[in-house]
């Protein structure tokens, strides 16, 4: 009961924290481009993400594990999957509304079931099931809107639906990494699994931005106190993240944070003023529901 609660406590905390790096990204996109703005939340997550590994070392005096081949592979897995669904998250937020894009890329969790099946063997239960359909539902229906999607067209659907993906491949290689970590601590692997799957996502941006585009590496450099705070929510959102994948199955977390949608819902409307229609109401109220099934399982 108490690993219960933790990993819906570090699941909502984890979400909220997210939205606020959504947000910031989202801004930063304009100056930077989508590439530009998922550097952000590596190449300034990274220094945050060692802080809370150097932290948590002398705090508990746990070793830092070695990585095995196998979490190793899972690491890179999900880093470069994870640089891809935010690349497209964030291409797709330039052409429309901030929460119908946050609700594609939220169809992840019915992907996550399938991928952790294949790949980690984590057969979902009824409950879970259940809670899947509930929530895809209430994401689709908040967004449908018929005049939006007339006037954007395909592309940012295809996008987000496409980051849905990149991110469901994510969720399982951070899993399937962290479950594999050689340490009796969940928050030291957690920790570990985070430091190097940043230090891999930098690297490779930082190689491509000084190939490709280096003018710009220096706009990023140049807003960096935004960035730093952008950093921030991307590396804590991380932490909390694999530990609760540390604790329970990638698809019931990513299900959880389902209700990423309704903080997203809540910042557009004080953000971007974009008030919710009856449509994207009764999806927010399946997504609740959808939660209330998931805890009760």
């Amino acid at each position: 009961m108490y690993a219960s609660g933790l990993w819906v406590a570090f699941t909502l905390t984890a979400s909220a924290a997210q939205t606020a790096r959504n947000v910031m990204q989202r801004e930063l996109a304009g100056a930077l481009g989508a590439l530009g703005a998922s550097q952000v939340r590596f190449l300034f997550g990274l220094p945050f993400a060692i802080l809370f590994f150097i932290g948590l070392r002398l705090a508990t005096g746990v070793a830092a594990p070695s990585i095995g081949p196998a979490a190793a592979g899972f690491i890179v897995m999900g880093a470069l999957a994870q640089i891809g669904g935010t690349a497209l998250m964030l291409a797709a937020m330039r052409e429309r509304s901030f929460v119908v894009v946050i609700a594609f890329t939220k169809t992840e969790a019915a992907q996550v079931a399938l991928y952790a099946l294949l790949f980690l063997g984590e057969t979902p239960t009824v409950m879970l099931i259940g809670a899947i359909v509930l929530a895809t539902i209430g994401v689709f229906l908040m967004a449908e809107s018929g005049a939006e999607t007339a006037r954007a067209g395909w592309r940012p659907i295809a996008m987000g639906l496409a980051s849905a993906t990149a991110f469901a491949f994510a969720a399982v290689g951070f899993r399937g990494a962290v479950t594999r970590m050689e340490t009796p601590s969940i928050a030291m692997a957690a920790t570990t699994v985070l430091v190097a799957g940043l230090a891999v996502q930098t690297a490779v941006l930082l190689v491509w931005l000084a190939l490709f585009d280096r003018a710009g590496l220096k706009a990023i450099l140049a807003l960096w106190r935004a960035s730093l705070v952008a950093g921030f929510m991307g590396a804590l959102a991380s932490q909390l993240w694999f530990v609760a994948f540390a604790l329970t199955d990638a698809a019931r977390v990513r299900t959880l944070a389902l209700v990423e949608v309704l903080f997203a819902q809540a910042a557009s409307l004080k953000l971007f003023c974009e008030r919710p229609s009856g449509r994207e109401w009764l999806g927010m109220a399946l997504i609740v529901a959808a939660a209330g099934v998931l805890l009760r399982g």
